[in-house]
Parts: C-alpha cells; sequence; structure tokens
C-alpha cells in the first residue's frame, strides 16, 4: 500500500523538483562560477569555487547593503509597520461603523494599488517642487538625494500597514471577551488590559505577521529601483536591488546570484528565529 502511494505522489514530487527544487539548485550554482550577462563567459562559464564568496566577503558595498537592508527591514516593516497596524486594528475595533468602513478602505487601497504606481507617488512627493518640501517649505529641496532612505522608509509603511492591520484585526477577533471583561471588572485600564491581556493572547499572530513581514520587506525591489535605482550612489541599495545592479547593470550574473544566496540564507536565519518563537507556544 505504500509503494502504490508513493506512486500516486510521484506527478507532484516531479512538479516541485521541476518548478522548485532544480531553479534553486542551479541558482546556487550559477553563484559559483564566472557566468555574465555578455562577454566571452556569457556561453562557456566555468565553475570558479569559492572567488565570489571571496569577493563577496570583502566587498564593502555588500556590507552596506546588508546594513540598509537591515534598517530597511526592520525599521519599516517589522517595527513601524507591526505598530501602526496594531494601533489601527485596535481602534478600528472599538470605532464605528462608518469609520471602520472609512479607515479599511484607504488603508488597504494604499496596499492593493500597484507598488510601481505607490513608487511613483513618492517619487513625487519627496522630489524637488513635490509636497513633501512644500509642506515644510522648502521646495526646491529633493529629499530623495538628501534622505532618501528615510522617504524609502515611509513609502513602504505607507503601502504595507494595511497587511498588519488585517492580520491583527482578524487575531483581536479571537481574543475571548470574557477575559477582557473579567480584567475590566478588576479594574484594569484599556491600557493595562492591552499589555497585559490582548497581547500576550495574540503572541502567536505576532510572531506570525512579523515573519511574514520580514520575507515580504526582505524581497522589496520594485518600490526603491523605480523611487531611486538604488541612489543617490547605493544609500538605498538594499541587497535585492544591489543584486540586481551586479547582475543586469554590470552583467555579472554569477556575483548577482551569489548576492542573492546571501540573501536568501538572511532570510532562513531571520525565519528560524520565529519558528523558534511560534514553537514555544506549542
Amino acid at each position: 500500500m505504500g509503494v502504490w502511494s508513493l506512486g500516486w505522489l510521484s506527478p507532484s514530487v516531479i512538479l516541485l523538483g521541476v518548478l522548485f527544487a532544480y531553479p534553486i539548485g542551479y541558482a546556487i550554482y550559477l553563484a559559483f562560477t564566472n557566468l555574465e550577462l555578455i562577454g566571452p563567459t556569457a556561453r562557456t562559464y566555468q565553475f570558479t569555487g569559492l572567488a565570489n564568496f571571496t569577493r563577496l566577503i570583502h566587498d564593502p558595498t555588500f556590507w552596506q547593503s546588508t546594513w540598509l537592508t537591515v534598517i530597511f527591514v526592520v525599521g519599516s516593516g517589522i517595527i513601524a509597520q507591526t505598530v501602526l497596524g496594531m494601533v489601527l486594528a485596535v481602534l478600528m475595533r472599538r470605532a464605528l461603523r462608518a469609520v471602520r468602513i472609512s479607515v479599511g478602505v484607504v488603508v488597504v487601497l494604499a496596499w492593493i494599488i500597484p507598488e510601481i504606481s505607490a513608487a511613483f507617488v513618492f517619487y513625487a512627493f519627496g522630489t524637488s517642487g513635490g509636497l513633501l518640501g512644500q509642506v515644510l517649505r522648502r521646495p526646491g529641496e529633493d529629499f530623495l538625494s538628501t534622505v532618501p532612505m528615510l522617504i524609502v522608509c515611509v513609502a513602504n509603511v505607507w503601502r504595507n500597514a494595511a497587511f498588519s492591520m488585517l492580520v491583527f484585526s482578524a487575531g483581536l477577533r479571537n481574543v475571548p471577551e470574557e477575559i477582557e471583561e473579567a480584567a475590566e471588572l478588576e479594574g484594569a485600564s484599556s491600557w493595562r488590559r492591552l499589555m497585559s491581556v490582548t497581547l500576550p493572547i495574540m503572541r502567536p499572530t505576532i510572531v506570525t505577521n512579523l515573519l511574514l513581514l520580514t520575507l515580504l520587506n526582505l524581497s522589496d525591489f520594485t518600490l526603491i529601483y523605480v523611487m531611486t535605482q538604488g541612489g543617490p550612489g547605493t544609500q538605498t541599495a538594499i541587497l535585492p536591488v544591489y543584486m540586481y545592479i551586479q547582475a543586469f547593470q554590470f552583467n555579472n550574473l554569477g556575483y548577482g546570484s551569489m548576492v542573492a544566496l546571501a540573501l536568501v540564507l538572511l532570510g532562513a536565519l531571520l525565519s528560524l528565529v520565529y519558528v523558534r518563537q511560534l514553537r514555544t507556544e506549542v
């Protein structure tokens, strides 16, 4: 019976191998070659061992990109989007129905519009003569040149806060009202109930949201590339952007694959931390 079961599963296994395992394995192999987009090694590339890895370790721009990635993921993703999403979810839980619908439509609309559209909106917002300059009474300043990472992080929070809001709104519905009412009868304030009752119950939801936000922001490319192309210089070149620059602007596909491999390993390490936190709940 076990052999027949494996036989029925074989089409799925083959499909996963062709569409998932083989591309990943081939990409890992390319990270250890001298493949280029154009030139003599475009067709006759060779395995070069740890040459790309050694270059990566001694590449100051890679370490700068890694630090920018951490700032982008932690600052605009893990902290800002989580806090803003929780605030919106809590406020909308007690708000009037008309207010909930109005705020929900506005926030979700920012999330569902194409990412390239959001990028153009914030490009116009932060560039010279944009709305930000008008509000701050500095119309001639190009904020995408003076504080590019800040503008990119604000754009990212504006677009993706709805994701956390929806996750936390669903989590809040699963918090038993009886527990909160008991805490209220004991004299606990709203803030105390939130910190001591609601958030501990929602801990698995919060950790899951953090995991999804981390993976979502680690793979963000379009928003930054459309707004700044990684510039000025490399001031906003997080790892996905730096990978693209190396692979398709400098034509070094082998080294770009090595940067991509480093990005995957970073995401895997962060995911293991979250998964370990979730396992403590079991």
